[in-house]
């Protein structure tokens, strides 16, 4: 992953989320132990205090768990905190978007459902 250095999400954030992305792939399993604050301040060449703020905020919604001179662990169910949290935040947030440009576009419900099942088909664009 490559860090947007120059956009408007903060860094730990990017960080943040690509941990959750790597956990949703399942490139870290339940209970595995991630990355420190420094490999990952090594890995995007940033400072370890905003590593630790991305890490943190991940601690701090239960999907990661600290274990006292160890590090860093993935929750049992940190999966399903990520699936939850995207389908309540990113999902929903697009949904609404999707809606009121197609209700701008004078788009059916009908024709967007098509254009939704196009997509999952792979049809979409042609």
């Amino acid at each position: 992953m490559i860090l947007n250095m120059d956009g408007t999400k903060p860094i730990y954030l990017q960080i943040s989320e690509w941990l959750e992305r790597e956990i949703l792939n399942g490139n870290f399993e339940s209970d595995q132990k991630i990355y420190s604050q420094y490999q990952l301040a090594e890995m995007f060449t940033i400072n370890p205090a905003t590593a630790a703020k991305g890490l943190t905020l991940l601690v701090e919604e239960n999907i990661l768990y600290k274990k006292r001179g160890l590090g860093m662990f993935v929750a049992s169910n940190a999966k399903e905190i990520i699936t939850n949290k995207r389908k309540d935040q990113t999902l929903k947030r697009l949904v609404v978007e999707i809606v009121m440009e197609a209700e701008r576009l004078d788009v059916s419900k009908e024709e967007l459902i098509q254009m939704i099942r196009n997509v999952k088909t792979g049809e979409a664009g042609k």
